[in-house]
């Protein structure tokens, strides 16, 4: 088993790709802003040419395994994926590779 641990710039950096790619502009375009919320979870909330839309945890898991295929070449649906609210490094989240 392996597990790979995404800090909270590498979630940043995959919500920006995976907003760009959806929206087809450049990842520098793209600002971010992670969330965490006791009755809604995790969101982040995505603005690009000055319009702004909330991202569900849904949305980035998807984001995250967008990451993974086109950053790192892995196999996004081999792991299981969990984010996490760590008190000292914020939001993060675990990739885990079984087999």
């Amino acid at each position: 088993m392996e597990k790979l641990k995404l800090s909270e710039q590498d979630i940043v950096n995959a919500l920006c790709l995976y907003t760009a790619d959806k929206k087809q502009i450049n990842p520098s375009d793209v600002s971010i802003e992670l969330m965490w919320d006791e009755e809604y979870g995790f969101s982040a909330s995505a603005t690009e040419n000055g319009r702004s839309q909330i991202l569900i945890q849904a949305n980035m898991i998807e984001a995250i395994r967008f990451w993974l295929r086109h950053e790192l070449n892995r196999d996004p649906f081999a792991a299981s994926l969990e984010l996490d609210l760590d008190d000292d490094e914020g939001i993060i989240a675990f990739a885990t590779y079984h087999g």
